[in-house]
């Protein structure tokens, strides 16, 4: 009985807050920065890619253990925080990719590699990384503390270096 209350109840939840949109616009709307962008947003410049194959995927998290890296449907369903920008790996070495912060504060953020396109995590082929540069993921994802930045009025500035799968865990190419 008690379960039953619990999933109608949910199920109410998730109707009052609407469908969940596809995965091309969860995290989409604001999220691109605007030209001579005033801020608050965040340029993010990423470092030492395997190579210029796929898709740089950029994404903004509340500065929260249980919300860092958590499933984007249940950021968007919840009505947290939650911003993405994709876009094909640039020719130039060092890409600046910037998103737009909904209002000042402490975020957390993920960058990844995702090399063949395919918009699914994959260790063997794809990188990752947070502005942080955590020396060495190892098998772990990015910590927290590691991926948090401050965002003010302006546009806050951070690198990230990007790691991917070697021997038993994640490191920088070099």
């Amino acid at each position: 009985m008690r379960k039953t209350i619990v999933l109608a109840a949910a199920a109410v939840l998730l109707t009052a807050a609407g469908p969940v949109p596809p995965y091309e616009q969860r995290g989409r709307q604001d999220a691109d920065c605007r030209a001579n962008e005033p801020g608050p947003a965040l340029r993010v410049e990423v470092l030492g890619l395997k190579d210029t194959r796929g898709m740089l995927r950029l994404e903004l998290y509340p500065a929260n253990q249980q919300d860092y890296l958590a499933d984007d449907k249940d950021l968007v369903v919840a009505g947290k925080v939650f911003k993405r920008i994709e876009v094909p790996v640039p020719r130039q070495p060092n890409p600046v990719l910037c998103i737009r912060a909904p209002r000042p504060g402490a975020y957390a953020v993920a960058v990844v590699h995702d090399r063949d396109s395919n918009r699914k995590f994959s260790p063997f082929t794809d990188g990752v990384t947070a502005t942080g540069n955590q020396p060495n993921l190892g098998r772990g994802k990015p910590r927290l503390a590691n991926a948090t930045v401050q965002i003010g009025q302006g546009v806050a500035q951070a690198r990230a270096t990007m790691q991917y799968l070697r021997g038993f865990g994640f490191a920088p190419l070099r």
